[in-house]
């Protein structure tokens, strides 16, 4: 074998200028990802996005009126213990309160554990092909939005019977909603980087989603929260999100510029660390899997 590489490397050698030599490299862990890599794969991320979408209403008999159902018996079980039982004040109509809050909490949860599970689900084409391995949690992450617009012609029928007609605050939702896509991304790069090597984080995300919901302004105000601890509150990336998306359909009080800030600087922080972390370690996926 040594003489054979040997012999090769001299014939190269004889041709000289002519031959074009190609140096394949592990991609450089300063770049997050590249983007013209992206582009050339975009009918990957298309096929992939669209095998989800389809595989996840496959064989339902209500179909895609699960993504309605889940959050209007959510939002009527909540309404009944936390509007009738307990009496928490809101500014509109509990349900449509509740409602709001979990058209965004919903798709985090749902993208969160989507992304967490894309790299090893898809270790069967991971260990075949070389693709971007970022495709992956990308495809997870566009299923949801397909969900969230039905949930949002809903809402929008519960505003009309409540005689809510949204302003121009509306224009804003589209800002709340790419903050909470890029939440829902950097901690999913960060869990599904780490679920191929520990398994266990794959089976504690339910747990820390049932956790992190009562740590957000879904069931409740915001205004609950005492003072002193609201900057604490506040590094909560969804808390932003949540009370942002409310403001934007009902233009009430106006949300608390600085904690939304705050949270979206803590967004930013972990997906910029993610999309690192994940560029660091993809090109082990394969052998670990």
């Amino acid at each position: 074998m040594s003489g054979a590489s040997i012999s090769s490397l001299d014939h190269a050698t004889d041709i000289g200028s002519s031959t074009m030599v190609t140096v394949i490299e592990p991609p450089s862990t300063w770049n997050a990802f590249d983007v013209k890599e992206l582009y050339r794969y975009r009918d990957l991320f298309w096929l992939l996005l669209w095998r989800d979408i389809s595989a996840r209403f496959r064989q339902s008999v209500i179909g895609y009126g699960w993504a309605i159902l889940r959050p209007a018996l959510s939002a009527a079980i909540f309404t009944l213990v936390f509007s009738v039982f307990v009496r928490i004040e809101t500014e509109v109509p509990y349900p449509i309160f509740a409602f709001a809050g979990l058209m965004p909490w919903l798709y985090f949860s749902t993208s969160l554990t989507g992304v967490t599970q894309s790299v090893v689900g898809g270790s069967a084409l991971l260990t075949k092909v070389y693709f971007p391995r970022i495709v992956l949690p990308l495809a997870k992450i566009g299923v949801g939005l397909v969900e969230f617009a039905l949930q949002f012609l809903m809402l929008i029928v519960m505003m009309a019977w409540y005689q809510y007609t949204p302003g121009l605050s509306v224009l804003a939702i589209p800002l709340f909603v790419g903050i909470t896509v890029l939440t829902a991304l950097g901690f999913g790069i960060w869990l599904t980087a780490l679920n191929v090597k520990y398994r266990d984080v794959g089976m504690a995300v339910p747990f820390l989603i049932q956790i992190w919901m009562y740590l957000c302004p879904i069931v409740y105000p915001i205004s609950v929260v005492p003072d002193a601890y609201r900057t604490i509150y506040g590094l909560n990336p969804m808390v932003g999100v949540i009370e942002g998306f409310r403001w934007s359909l009902f233009g009430t009080v106006s949300p608390d510029w600085g904690m939304i800030a705050l949270s979206f600087c803590s967004t930013a922080l972990v997906l910029i660390s993610g999309l690192f972390y994940f560029r660091r370690v993809e090109s082990t996926f394969a052998d670990v899997i």
